[in-house]
């Protein structure tokens, strides 16, 4: 799995931490684009849905929103489950780091921490994001597809996955078995499945 195009976003209103990092990261190939503040990160990636895979290197305390504030509006955005969050905290702040994993972050690092663990860790955030946004592209990509169906396509469709046979279909619907035969072939061309199975087990991926 190439994480070449993920962004590891580094808050933190200490310079010297951002820049130490930042290379860091920058060693094991990683991109990373720091920020001195909550307000400053939030300004900068906005409340769209995020479309690339990343995660959030969070400081708990920070002049002005602090991270477990802006965990908050991640968390009710949706945003820190697509982009996993990673606190790092000092001594004094790891309890409330704790509760933040038994809230959703994925992880917490106490400073002074190691580099290699940190990176790991780093790494399995990312490709948990990159897992956690295709299939997140994958359900969008279904429902365009459902939604370009005809509402008796869709009939059919929910039919054939109950495990009806074509008469059956036909009698609850009204229309005749040749009809069905020709929605049920629009049904599995629009969707690109060659089986009811394979139908099904689609439409399950949207649930």
């Amino acid at each position: 799995m190439s994480l070449d195009t993920a962004t590891v976003y580094i808050v933190d209103d200490d310079a010297s931490v951002r820049e130490a990092m930042g290379w860091l990261l920058r060693t094991r190939r990683l991109l990373a684009e720091g920020f001195g503040s909550a307000e400053a990160f939030q300004a900068a990636v906005g409340a769209s849905v995020p479309d690339h895979p990343a995660c959030v290197l969070l400081d708990v305390r920070m002049p002005g929103m602090s991270g477990l504030a802006l965990f908050d509006e991640l968390l009710a955005r949706g945003t820190a489950q697509l982009w996993p969050v990673i606190f790092l905290s000092g001594h004094a702040d790891v309890p409330t780091a704790v509760d933040a994993v038994k809230r959703g972050a994925f992880d917490f690092c106490e400073k002074p921490f190691s580099d290699n663990a940190l990176v790991d860790r780093v790494e399995q955030a990312l490709a948990l994001s990159r897992e956690r946004i295709d299939a997140l592209q994958e359900r969008r990509a279904l429902g365009q597809r459902i939604d370009e169906l005809t509402e008796r396509e869709r009939d059919v469709m929910q039919a054939v996955v109950r495990g009806l046979p074509n008469k059956l279909i036909a009698d609850e619907l009204g229309i005749s078995v040749r009809t069905v035969e020709v929605h049920r072939s629009r049904v599995f061309e629009k969707m690109a499945v060659k089986s009811a199975v394979e139908l099904a087990n689609l439409l399950q991926k949207r649930e």
